[in-house]
């Protein structure tokens, strides 16, 4: 594993804690030489995570739409700056950087974008992790929810299992290290008896 996505709120949240997780995330990337992938923003914990990463001396890649970049919430610090023209674009080219991605707390577009990435690792799209970052249980009801949709039969167990959840970074990259993707959906293979 060379480089970890990251999508979170472009907003701080209303507890410290959030940011401080974010930057702690950010230190155990450049510890580890880990490249961050995320969106480019400077704002919220978008912005303090490619802070902590940048402050102990790692890398940055950020991804985003230059809409957003004529906004002027991008962030002008990072090693690389990939200027796409929609979200679209940044997904796709976040999920071609990365080799895994994790969700910090966030809002819509933090849930639709490892939404999507869990969708993809489901289709065989690619094989590559899913995470959430649960901060002070952040993500329970998302939890239930997932175990709900395999319950009620509106997706396969090992789809919800294949959802690495933890609030330690260090227990979320080693379930990456050892990550084996299940069967893609519609094969022979992830057809239950």
């Amino acid at each position: 594993m060379q480089a970890v996505a990251i999508f979170c709120g472009s907003s701080s949240g209303n507890d410290a804690h959030y940011v401080e997780s974010a930057q702690l995330v950010g230190e155990y990337l450049a510890k580890h030489q880990l490249t961050l992938v995320y969106g480019g923003g400077k704002v919220g914990l978008m912005g303090a995570v490619a802070d902590s990463v940048l402050a102990s001396g790692g890398k940055v890649i950020g991804v985003m739409p230059k809409d957003l970049v004529d906004r002027e919430i991008a962030h002008q610090g990072l090693t690389e700056l990939h200027v796409v023209e929609n979200m679209h674009e940044r997904k796709q080219k976040m999920a071609e950087l990365a080799d895994g991605f994790i969700a910090l707390p966030g809002g819509a577009g933090t849930l639709e974008e490892i939404a999507e990435q869990w969708t993809w690792a489901q289709l065989g799209i690619h094989q590559k992790p899913c995470a959430f970052l649960n901060v002070l249980g952040y993500y329970d009801p998302l939890i239930a929810m997932v175990n709900q949709m395999a319950n009620k039969h509106f997706t396969k167990q090992m789809y919800a299992d294949m959802l690495i959840h933890s609030d330690s970074i260090e227990t979320i990259i080693e379930a990456f290290q050892n990550y084996q993707a299940p069967y893609a959906k519609w094969t022979k293979g992830a057809v239950e008896p």
